[in-house]
């Protein structure tokens, strides 16, 4: 019998140690893998598991922002509804207190009198645009004019540089979530003297967008081409002068749920997903400032 060496000896040991590694490495891979698929499996089990409806109700000004996300849970989560109430900040606060819906849709901050057994959820900051009909000769207005504007002390466009022209006042009505944050950032709640009180953020772009003399405000994510938007003191609103705080009049849209009602499984998922990551882009792309980045 031949006496093997201690090198010969050291590489056969080697060499069954690597096999040895080897074998446990791609034993221990195939094991993440499984685990992997189960966890992807019990995931696509869990969605599909997921049903039901998720009531909705208030901000007519989060209308884009609710549709996109609506959209895109209600394809995540095919057995769930997710229905949309445009009532106003105001009756949607009041519905989900008196437990008639699960979510409601405020695009204002809760006040004082509120607060007590409701959870305010921000879900994304919004722009409110000073608009006017295309055809105004006005492009920009300061703050301290536009509460003139609203208050009465300026009545005529010529004014402000515009046309010799008495002024239009459009806005919303008392308890919307645009009126409340248009008046308390412009110092006019309870002074604003208006030609037109209007009950949703699509009527006021209508209305302004049919008169040569009108002014309005409305949510930025749903302005469109029909109607100018006005700079106000030079800055223009957008999602990267809203989020850094340069355009002045802005709000949040809130998601309120009520502390006594217990969210239904489809109604917590679509909260939780309101405010993912995930989110952000379809809130973005609804003209929105989204605020998980």
């Amino acid at each position: 019998m031949k006496t093997l060496t201690a090198g010969v000896l050291a590489a056969v040991m080697l060499a069954g140690c690597g096999s040895s590694s080897s074998s446990a490495a791609a034993t221990s891979a195939a094991a993440a893998a499984e685990s992997t698929a189960a966890a992807e499996t019990s995931a696509a089990a869990a969605d599909a598991d997921l049903s039901g409806t998720v009531s909705t109700d208030g901000s007519t000004s989060m209308e884009k922002v609710i549709g996109a996300l609506s959209e895109a849970f209600q394809e995540k989560y095919p057995n769930v509804t997710v229905t949309y109430n445009p009532t106003g900040s105001g009756s949607g606060i009041t519905a989900v207190t008196e437990g008639n819906c699960d979510i409601g849709l405020a695009s204002r901050n809760l006040k004082d009198e509120e607060k007590n057994g409701l959870t305010s959820t921000t879900v994304a900051i919004d722009g409110i645009a000073m608009i006017v009909n295309t055809a105004n000769e006005v492009s920009d207005l300061s703050l301290d004019q536009i509460a003139k504007i609203y208050t009465g002390e300026i009545t005529n466009w010529k004014d402000v540089g515009g046309a010799d022209q008495e002024i239009v006042v459009i806005g919303r009505e008392a308890g919307s979530g645009t009126r409340d944050g248009f008046e308390s950032i412009t110092g006019t709640s309870d002074k604003c003297q208006m030609d037109q009180e209007l009950t949703s953020t699509g009527a006021v772009i209508q209305a302004v967008g049919a008169n040569e003399a009108a002014i309005g405000y409305a949510s930025l994510a749903a302005v469109d081409d029909t109607i100018k938007t006005l700079t106000v003191e030079g800055v223009a609103p957008s999602e990267e002068t809203v989020l850094d705080g340069t355009y002045k009049i802005q709000r949040n849209f809130n998601m309120i749920t009520n502390d006594s009602k217990e969210l239904s499984p489809a109604a917590q998922a679509f909260l939780d997903f309101a405010t993912s990551l995930e989110a952000a882009s379809l809130i973005e792309a609804a003209g929105a400032v989204p605020v998980s980045k």
